[in-house]
């Protein structure tokens, strides 16, 4: 025996491959149509139409030309580079075989026409050609179609010739613009030469340049000379300086005064008026001793011996250049101190040389360090116009060589493609029939896919528990599978007819998965509310056909049979239903009740242990004044007090707004949704509706569900549980016989 499974909760994860499942069990129908439609209409179009025939001829491509790598020269010219950094060079190659020059010199060559006779055009001839690059190779296949094989082969040929001999006219031209671009660019280069030669010679005249760097290592040697020499006269003049200094000291003269007297010891006219002065003081000292100063040798002799100290004074001028040089009185020297003074003025001689020569070597070293001082800045310059030079040499040069090499390469065929495969007469169509079915199934697929993916998007509507789960934030309270889904198939006909009146399941099939459904549903508004106790419950949908008023009939059955006190109501004023399910008379109901035409105890009608109804009556003109008055308050509360339970079916909410006026009257709301009946527009219509007017909304429950639309079974049956459901109705209906 098979139990019900409610599964209120299963993995979101689940595999997608069910929901692809789920939606071609719903939309095979009109997939299939696709399908079908596509794949006759193709079939038969490509069985109607003519043969093709395809040739293909194959072109081989080089990096460099063969001509060009056995010569040397014009290697750069067509050569295959990509410029692009993922770009390849053979799809590149197979453009230029679809460029418009190439593909109009062959139809011109071969005067294609089309059917009606016109001359082929581009675009009909691009739809017949194909060119593609053969992976992993430096190959590239060319292919044509036409009905006819030889029209097929010829066009091939005659494309990769016209592509041979583009790409050789090409590089001839790319030879020939670079040959007239180097004509215009070498005059330039050769006076960018002579102007750099003359540059460079004039800096070396201007700057006395010969080899600089010789001349750093020749100054850098010279300057150590000179600083060699320099310390050495520095040396001599201070042993000069101290042989001088001892001479002084000996004589007691500076080497001024030695010179003066030296001279003057040596200047015999001195002398001479010395000795004659010597004389006369002699004579002059003799005579006073024997005459006085009046007397007149006296005074003959003070007379010679003041015009010989004058004479002596002009001589001392002319020797010494001083009228009265200080020689404290000593102008004759010994023959000793002539030879100190000899060596004194000799030494001061060589000193002042030695000055002179230190002088000298030390402007000279001056002038060659200036000189290195500044060779770093010339070697730059000359460096700088040096790389001007050879840049420009090596330009001219360059130049010189790429004119003789484009002359050349001019006059040869430069080209990197050849002919490896030229396009033979196919013998076999292209196309047989097993491609055209293929292709045929391959486009039928794809329509019904696309049959498919159209309808779920046009179609809004809800179809599986977790969709109206995730559009409504309202518990799950139960979940009702669809009549139509129980098996039919009974053994007793008496059983076939009572299944096909399915409104009240709960009565009469107890045992039924359905049956069990609902009292899931009684139990799981239990634990709704745990403080209070629900005992006015409103029953409404979003559309009307979504089961409510049938789901309200079996929950107030599910109820009744816990021996509590139900009333159903039936308060759809605009389309009432329980009457039609319960086969009741409403001639009067809930409509009369509330206007006072009949009294309520009349009006209610028992139909089963426990459970009441209360029809709708006469549809009045306005049924929202009606609901909304004192009156249906005032019939709620009394229901509230007398009855265990109160089920009100509400007509739905894009039909009135009654479910929201008694909603407020009674303990809660049950939210009824159908799969496939309501769309996911109507039912957010109704959840801001119901959300806007502050209702009690204790839960939603999921009417009819399909199990073709469900990922994952919510209910399933068996041959064993129908047979058990079967042979309990016959022992119930044999016992209820031998009562009667």
């Amino acid at each position: 025996m098979c139990a019900p499974l409610p599964t209120m909760n299963y993995s979101e994860s689940s595999p997608n491959l069910s929901k692809y499942w789920l939606i071609l069990q719903r939309r095979w129908l009109p997939a299939t149509a696709a399908f079908v439609i596509v794949f006759t209409a193709i079939t038969l179009a490509a069985l109607m139409k003519k043969p093709v025939y395809i040739a293909e001829g194959k072109l081989r491509f080089q990096r460099i030309n063969t001509t060009s790598s056995l010569t040397g020269v014009g290697r750069e010219i067509g050569s295959l580079e990509p410029l692009a950094e993922r770009s390849n060079p053979m799809n590149t190659e197979a453009e230029v075989i679809r460029s418009v020059p190439v593909v109009q010199k062959t139809i011109d060559q071969l005067q294609l026409k089309d059917k009606q006779g016109a001359p082929l055009k581009l675009k009909d001839f691009f739809k017949r050609l194909t060119v593609n690059n053969l992976v992993g190779t430096d190959i590239v296949k060319v292919a044509y179609e036409d009905i006819n094989p030889e029209t097929a082969a010829l066009v091939v040929n005659t494309l990769m010739d016209a592509y041979i001999e583009h790409n050789i006219s090409y590089n001839r031209t790319e030879a020939a613009a670079a040959r007239k671009f180097i004509d215009t660019q070498l005059p330039q280069a050769e006076a960018t030469v002579r102007q750099a030669e003359i540059s460079l010679r004039r800096f070396k005249e201007e700057n006395q340049v010969v080899a600089l760097q010789e001349e750093a290592n020749r100054g850098v040697e010279v300057i150590t000379e000179l600083q060699k020499r320099i310390s050495e006269t520095e040396s001599q003049i201070a042993d000069v300086n101290a042989k001088s200094q001892a001479i002084r000291q000996q004589l007691a003269m500076n080497s001024q005064e030695a010179v003066s007297r030296t001279s003057i010891s040596q200047a015999p006219g001195v002398q001479d008026l010395l000795k004659e002065v010597q004389q006369i003081e002699s004579e002059l000292a003799a005579k006073r001793i024997v005459f006085q100063d009046a007397h007149p040798q006296i005074i003959s002799l003070k007379g010679r011996l003041a015009a010989l100290k004058t004479l002596l004074k002009e001589r001392l001028l002319q020797v010494v250049g001083v009228p009265q040089p200080n020689l404290n009185g000593n102008l004759q020297l010994g023959a000793l101190k002539q030879q100190l003074t000899a060596q004194l003025v000799e030494l001061e001689s060589t000193r002042l040389g030695l000055i002179s020569e230190s002088a000298a070597l030390s402007n000279l070293q001056a002038d060659y360090r200036k000189r290195l001082n500044i060779l770093p800045r010339l070697e730059q310059q000359q460096r700088e116009l040096e790389r001007k030079l050879e840049a420009a040499q090596a330009t001219y040069s360059l130049l010189l060589q790429r004119l003789q090499e484009s002359r050349i390469a001019e006059h040869q065929n430069v080209g990197n493609v050849r002919m490896i495969s030229p396009a033979n007469l196919p013998q076999e169509p292209a196309s047989s029939r097993i491609v055209a079915y293929l292709s045929a199934g391959l486009l039928g697929m794809l329509a019904a896919m696309a049959t498919i993916f159209l309808l779920e998007a046009k179609d809004k509507s809800i179809k599986t528990v977790e969709q109206a789960k995730a559009l409504l934030p309202w518990t799950l309270l139960g979940i009702i599978p669809n009549f139509s889904s129980y098996p039919k198939k009974s053994p007793n006909s008496n059983e076939n007819s009572l299944f096909d009146s399915h409104r009240l399941v709960v009565r009469d099939m107890p045992r039924s998965p359905i049956s069990e459904a609902y009292r899931m549903l009684r139990a799981n508004l239990k634990f709704v509310s745990a403080d209070k106790e629900l005992k006015v419950i409103v029953v409404t949908s979003s559309v009307p056909q979504e089961g409510k008023s049938t789901v309200a009939a079996n929950l107030a059955i599910a109820l009744a049979q816990m021996e509590r006190k139900v009333l159903l109501i039936d308060a759809d004023l605009h389309r009432p239903m329980q009457h039609k399910i319960w086969e009741l008379l409403n001639n009067v109901g809930l409509s009369n009740v509330i206007v006072g035409q009949t009294e309520l105890s009349t009006a209610i009608k028992p139909v089963m242990d426990n459970l009441h109804v209360l029809t709708a009556g006469a549809l009045p003109p306005s049924p929202a004044s009606l609901l909304d008055s004192r009156r249906m308050a005032g019939l709620i509360e009394n229901f509230a007090r007398n009855y265990d339970y109160t089920i009100i079916d509400t007509p739905s909410l894009n039909v009135a707004a009654d479910a929201a006026t008694i909603g407020q009257m009674a303990d809660g709301v049950l939210f009824i949704v159908r799969p496939e009946v309501v769309d996911s527009v109507n039912a957010t219509v109704a959840k801001e509706l119901l959300e806007k007017s502050g209702q009690n909304v204790l839960g939603q429950v999921v009417n009819g569900i399909l199990p073709k639309n469900e990922p994952h079974s919510y209910f399933y049956f068996s041959q064993e549980y129908n047979a058990q459901e079967s042979a309990t109705n016959e022992e119930v209906r044999v016992g209820m016989g031998n009562r009667e």
